[in-house]
């Protein structure tokens, strides 16, 4: 490209006006169709957004990927918008609010620390099932919400009221994926440059890793932590090496039966097969035109199951029916074909573009599935609970006696939760067809079974109504509780107190069958650590069975009271049916009305909140503290330093181990200390409402009933071992410990640490305890950028090295020597062993580090203080230095 700074651009006509865009065929040729729709994507934003020998450096790493497949090369990309939802936002603006404090103890005036782009928050992960199986228990819990997290929330009408361009979705509105799809997407927005009005495509990142969800309607978008969106907001590109694409083939039609969620996990499984590991997704061949757009949003929505950045689906006739089906314009829907087909972006089913890798589903062979019990990426057949578990071989205690008689792994929850199989009207038809015939037969789910119904679209209440399909679902217990991600995150209230008293006997080890994406243990719920994860229909059927040790495709899921036996292929609905009721019910305005009426909640407007620039911190708050980190004193922590391990974990670290996100246990030290604050013991909510207060969330740290720490591996939850007193302590008492006495300290772990939801104080957490760096086999993508955003260094082990092979015992040390002028990205670090008993052992790790700005990032000590630093020298007479 001429090295100009001027923006190449082309235009094209719609409905009579004349609009600018970046013309990719005209400037790039036959090239343009080599590359996979993502690259182009990257191409125009580098294009249209940088000048000069930026732009053609760019330009020309693009292009030059498409030699090998893959590239070192690192861009910038400008993202237009920001999406959060409430538990992480809290914390990132809670940051905003520590860094306004900051700068007005500088003399700066804090009003000048703004976000520069459009941030929408959905205050969607607080919702908990309280109240199920009842026709009010939508309000109920709506109630129980808003008084529960009332100060949260005032917060949060603050930071609107106060900040810029930051607009909040009330509690109600649905999850924020869903919302995305349904009211934000524009999949082509516009802007006026230079008295031009250019029409764009619409690109975006959220703070949580299933924002890729988006991806299914050719909305390029992914998941970033919380701290990477702090560097967007506040002007600063997200770097990103040029990424290997995957490219995943689809090939002929789902059978019938076949359901959405059945391809999302067996794709799910067949890439993970593969290693991926933060690679873009594409999805291309003839086989993608048979699927609609909210069948390829169930699938785009597991990206980061099946380890990816982007599951992503071009746009097509199948996005633009999308949008018209929920209530886009007519005219919004012919801007997206005519930019879209003008700029080379539009979907080409007989397209063969160039990947890193391949592979090929053909969609024929898909059959009825579920996943678990334990990773989303065991893909079992629907009938293959029972020889899963069996091979587990729980037995009941000897002691215990007979009890109430309830199925050794007796379904404990049966949730039909989260966006990820609750956004396509077809999957909840297709569950409230199964509850109609299950009704008409007289059949009930057992009582032990506790039942939920939490679409991600207040939408989903009308077109079930006018289906005729609330009723039913109502008998069989799935009223709706209410429209958020309740039990997917973590929220499903109480257990069944008889299933809280079997398994405290010993004589049960309950599972949950959700339609959600995940199934950690303790993920659902920190007494749960078996889950299956099904599509809705699915969900009902093995709730009116009440039994996960059943064979569902060859036995009955219940025998009736005249001796009928009642299987699995009585109550499932046809594709037919499913079609022609979806088709039926499902009316365009009900999107963007029942959204607005959701969004004027009297109880969310009731709720007052100050307007100063500077919010005032209440010291007796238990939710909101203004955090430490959040000033100009913290420095770096690269350089060369001898540590003690603070943790040595395995493999398969969730983020929801290290910090966990459910319902608080009473009987723990963390709610100790909030009691000791004033706090009802019996009310103390969840961990992830008190991510405003860094207090507890560092006390939060690692609190996870199933994570083994290898130093102290019989100690209670939370707990590790300091090595120079040989005391087990609570982990954040071992790390104050060790900071009093000047030692450093780091972490030790096996594959895929920080695997699941994209939580920054994950991260958070880690920098208060003082840990400096994390040794690991590998790092999840989104967890590892949130390392580097607070300052602590990731270090790859070699391959075969690992918590195995270095059997590191208490008193073991490690020297880490990484100067910070001595960074880069992918350098070697060298590490020392020093053994407790006098012998050393040399490595050498990779630095976890992917661009020079995640470089500046560490040397800076972080996000905050770099974009504290940076607002200094913008406003501030003098620039305060690193």
């Amino acid at each position: 490209m001429e090295n100009t700074n001027a923006c190449p651009s082309g235009q094209f006509e719609v409905d009579g006006e004349v609009l600018h865009a970046v013309d990719l065929p005209a400037l790039f040729g036959p090239r343009l169709a080599r590359l996979p729709v993502v690259l182009r994507l990257l191409l125009e934003n580098a294009v249209r957004n940088m000048q000069g020998a930026e732009r053609d450096a760019a330009v020309d790493a693009l292009l030059a990927w498409l030699d090998t497949g893959t590239s070192t090369a690192e861009i910038a990309f400008q993202p237009g918008r920001v999406l959060m939802h409430d538990t992480t936002s809290t914390p990132a603006l809670v940051d905003i609010a520590g860094m306004r404090d900051a700068l007005a103890e500088a003399g700066v005036d804090p009003a000048v620390l703004n976000p520069g782009l459009p941030v929408d928050v959905s205050v969607d992960h607080s919702l908990a099932v309280e109240i199920h199986a009842r026709r009010d228990a939508l309000a109920r819990n709506l109630e129980h919400e808003i008084r529960r997290n009332g100060e949260r929330y005032r917060f949060l009408r603050w930071a609107a009221a106060v900040l810029d361009g930051v607009r909040i979705h009330p509690p109600g509105t649905g999850i924020m994926h869903t919302i995305n799809l349904e009211q934000l997407a524009t999949v082509v927005t516009t802007e006026v440059r230079g008295g031009v009005r250019w029409a764009l495509p619409d690109m975006m990142i959220g703070t949580d890793s299933h924002t890729p969800m988006v991806n299914g309607i050719g909305v390029l978008g992914w998941g970033v932590g919380g701290l990477e969106a702090q560097t967007v907001m506040f002007g600063m590109p997200t770097m990103l090496r040029i990424p290997d694409v995957i490219g995943v083939k689809l090939t002929g039609a789902l059978a019938p039966g076949v359901l959405a969620t059945d391809l999302a996990l067996t794709v799910t499984q067949r890439l993970r097969a593969i290693g991926v590991s933060g690679e873009f997704v594409e999805f291309y061949g003839p086989g993608v035109s048979t699927l609609t757009a909210g069948q390829r949003s169930v699938v785009a929505n597991m990206a980061p199951e099946y380890g990816a950045t982007t599951g992503f689906f071009p746009v097509d006739g199948q996005t633009t029916a999308y949008l018209l089906g929920t209530g886009r314009s007519a005219a919004q829907v012919r801007l997206v074909e005519a930019c879209l087909r003008f700029a080379g972006l539009w979907f080409d089913p007989e397209a063969e573009p160039t990947f890193t890798r391949r592979i090929e589903v053909d969609l024929t062979t898909v059959g009825m599935h579920i996943a678990g019990p334990q990773r989303p990426q065991d893909l079992l057949d629907h009938g293959d609970a029972a020889r899963v578990l069996r091979a587990i071989g729980f037995t009941p205690r000897a002691d215990a006696g007979p009890g109430a008689g309830l199925p050794r792994h007796a379904i404990a929850i049966a949730a039909i939760t989260s966006c990820t199989n609750t956004s396509d009207p077809a999957l909840l038809i297709a569950a409230g067809l199964v509850a109609r015939k299950a009704r008409a037969l007289g059949m009930q789910v057992p009582h032990w079974v506790k039942t939920s119904l939490g679409p991600g679209s207040p939408a989903a209440a009308s077109y079930l109504k006018r289906a005729g399909l609330l009723d039913d679902l109502s008998a069989v217990g799935f009223d709706i509780v209410g429209h958020g991600c309740t039990t997917c995150i973590g929220n499903p209230g109480p257990l069944p107190e008889i299933i809280r008293s079997e398994l405290a006997q010993g004589r049960i080890r309950p599972v949950a069958a959700i339609s959600g994406n995940r199934n950690f243990p303790g993920r659902v719920h920190p007494d749960l650590d078996l889950g299956f994860l099904m599509s809705p229909p699915l969900v009902i059927a093995f709730a009116l069975a009440g039994d996960a040790e059943r064979n569902l495709r060859e036995e009955p899921i219940q025998t009736l009271a005249d001796g009928r036996q009642v299987f699995l292929r009585d109550l499932w609905p046809s594709h037919g049916e499913v079609a022609r009721i979806t088709a039926q019910a499902v009316q365009a305005p009900d999107f963007a009305r029942d959204f607005r009426i959701a969004s004027q909640s009297p109880l969310w407007h009731q709720l007052d909140a100050p307007a100063t620039p500077r919010f005032p911190w209440d010291p007796a708050s238990t939710a909101l503290r203004r955090p430490p980190f959040a000033s100009l004193d913290q420095g770096s922590q690269l350089g060369r330093y001898t540590a003690y391990p603070l943790l040595v974990v395995g493999n398969d670290i969730t983020t929801d181990h290290i910090s966990p996100a459910s319902a608080i246990p009473p009987d723990s030290l963390v709610a100790d200390f909030l009691v000791a604050r004033g706090d009802d013991r019996n009310d103390l909510n969840v961990f992830a409402s008190r991510r405003g207060n860094w207090e507890v969330m560092l006390r939060a740290a690692f609190h996870s009933k199933t994570l083994v720490n290898r130093l102290a591996p019989g100690a209670p939850v939370a707990h590790t071992l300091h090595a120079p007193s040989g005391q087990v302590l609570p982990i954040w008492e071992a790390a104050a410990r060790y900071r009093e006495e000047g030692h450093a300290v780091v972490l030790v772990a096996g594959e895929r640490y920080g695997t699941g939801s994209s939580r920054d104080w994950a991260a958070k957490g880690q920098r208060l305890l003082g840990i400096r760096a994390v040794l690991a086999m590998g790092f999840e993508r989104i967890h590892r950028s949130n390392l580097v955003g607070m300052g602590i260094l990731p270090l790859r082990f070699a391959r075969g090295v690992g918590p195995d092979t270095l059997a590191l015992q208490p008193g073991d040390r490690i020297v880490v020597d990484a100067p910070a002028q001595g960074l880069d990205p992918r350098c070697q670090v060298p590490v020392e062993i020093l053994r407790a008993n006098g012998t050393r052992e040399t490595l050498v790790t990779t630095a976890g580090v992917e661009t020079q700005l995640e470089v500046e990032l560490l040397r800076n000590g972080g996000v905050i203080p770099l974009i504290l630093r940076q607002t200094m020298a913008a406003h501030a007479k003098t620039p305060v230095a690193a």
